[in-house]
């Protein structure tokens, strides 16, 4: 009896000891839900959404574009060790021969591991460069309805991945939710604010056509989408023309793309580039637009701000 009570005391003692010296501990890295999304918008509402529940590798870096991106072997690694990966969808990875469907066939996922956070999002399309084509915009992002779509994919995925601790998943995604309505609103009144000629959003990309759709903005750009061809004589000759025929007030400039088109625009124009907007990816943290709805506050603040002359 003594020799079975020594034991385990000497057992009670190493697991005290292996405990203070970082034994796995419950919210632990290893303890949660391994997520890997595409990019630095779906990083962030999964994050919000998962709380200390999910740890999200992010594939690409802030200033890389999403489009045609190129996974490094960290990535490549943390999505054959994932629970789950999170992508956009409508074309922003490169669609069914892309570098995300390469990516998930080479890691050996199926569909199960997978979630798109457009899902549901009726797309919208752009013309390709020869102009007989059509391509879905992959921008949906931009406008504010849609991040609520996507939180609540993000929130109806981890609840299904983790139905444990769904009742946080939900917790979690109300206050974002709410937020966005918030915003939605916000969008509404900025956007009354602005005389109604003075209502034509000009920027490099055609990345903005959901949200100027939704609350009645129109748009003007140089290039649909960015291809090889961006800033040609061709797309500044028109663009100019088109902002001398509608007295455009203000010119903007995506934080992801070069200034000189437009910068060129602004000179032949006259008309003063306002402000830069982000579009593809947020701000990197502790700016303006380090996360998606600071992205959405800024980008409509600069928007009123610039045409409300």
């Amino acid at each position: 009896m003594k020799r079975k009570l020594l034991t385990l005391s000497i057992v009670s003692i190493m697991a005290l000891l292996l405990s203070a010296c970082g034994g796995k501990k419950e919210g632990a890295e290893e303890d949660k839900i391994q997520i890997v999304a595409t990019f630095s918008i779906l990083t962030d509402i999964v994050n919000e959404v998962g709380g200390d529940r999910v740890a999200v590798h992010s594939m690409v870096p802030i200033g890389t574009d999403p489009h045609e991106y190129e996974p490094l072997p960290e990535d490549i690694k943390k999505a054959a060790d994932a629970d789950a990966i999170f992508y956009n969808g409508l074309n922003l990875e490169g669609g069914k021969t892309g570098w995300f469907s390469k990516l998930i066939a080479s890691v050996g996922k199926d569909e199960n591991d997978v979630y798109e956070l457009m899902a549901g999002v009726e797309p919208k399309y752009i013309t390709t460069a020869d102009g007989k084509d059509e391509e879905i915009n992959p921008h949906a992002f931009l406008d504010p309805i849609v991040g609520i779509q996507m939180v609540e994919n993000a929130r109806d995925a981890l609840s299904e991945i983790d139905p444990v601790h769904k009742d946080s998943y939900e917790k979690n995604a109300d206050a974002l939710l709410k937020e966005l309505h918030e915003i939605d609103e916000l969008y509404k009144t900025k956007i009354s604010e602005i005389p109604e000629q003075h209502r034509i959003l000009v920027t490099s990309e055609r990345a903005y056509q959901y949200m100027t759709d939704r609350y009645g903005l129109q748009e003007a750009f140089l290039w649909d989408i960015d291809t090889e061809e961006i800033g040609t004589p061709r797309q500044i000759k028109n663009l100019v023309d088109f902002i001398k025929e509608h007295d455009v007030p203000a010119l903007f400039v995506e934080t992801n793309v070069d200034r000189r088109p437009m910068e060129t625009v602004s000179k032949e124009t006259g008309v003063d580039i306002a402000s830069e907007l982000y579009s593809d990816e947020l701000g990197k943290p502790g700016t303006d637009g380090g996360s998606y709805v600071k992205f959405l506050r800024y980008n409509i603040e600069k928007i009123h701000g610039g045409l409300v002359r």
